[in-house]
């Protein structure tokens, strides 16, 4: 038997307001990627969304993803999968604008139309608030330009973590990487 899940990734009326970090890097800033081998953001992924993140204001973000033939599900169809991945990346660059390394704790994501190999998804992402550690936040897809129509969208909760997160459960870090994600979530 399959256990229902126990939390839902609504945000709550109780959440603490979200502060941008003074050192974030300012609105219409390309976010880098925190990793060059991300199947998000990573440029050297073979096969990867390539994604491109750019700081908004206040604690939001905004992203592309083209959909390409090596994203299909169905035939001439965007995965699920890599739809909800390609929100996961754009939620997860709002660590940039706090300067706290992150992990998804929880992403419910709502598909609300197909998505065309050759379409380009215009994705935004807001923090909502925080609770403790754990990060509240939503984000959205939208067809072809920003004011397209809704494809996918999602709510989601990352918990903030230490360096040591993924020194402990990932691969060997170099020392650069270990000070990437210390100074750059």
């Amino acid at each position: 038997m399959i256990e229902p899940p126990v939390r839902s990734a609504a945000h709550r009326a109780d959440l603490d307001p979200p502060e941008r970090h003074p050192e974030a890097p300012a609105p219409g800033t390309v976010l880098p990627s925190h990793y060059a081998d991300c199947v998000g953001c990573g440029p050297n992924h073979p096969t990867g969304l390539r994604m491109v993140t750019t700081a908004g204001p206040d604690v939001t973000v905004t992203g592309t993803f083209t959909v390409t033939a090596a994203h299909q599900g169905a035939p001439g169809l965007a995965h699920g999968g890599v739809l909800a991945t390609a929100l996961d990346e754009v939620l997860g660059g709002l660590s940039w604008l706090l300067r706290k390394p992150m992990v998804t704790g929880r992403l419910e994501t709502d598909y609300i139309r197909p998505v065309p190999v050759g379409t380009t998804l215009a994705l935004a992402a807001r923090c909502v608030g925080f609770s403790g550690r754990r990060m509240y936040a939503k984000g959205q897809g939208r067809l072809d330009t920003p004011d397209g129509p809704i494809a996918i969208r999602a709510a989601a909760v990352f918990v903030v973590v230490g360096v040591e997160h993924f020194t402990e459960h990932g691969a060997d870090m170099t020392a650069e990487q270990v000070h990437d994600y210390e100074v750059n979530p």
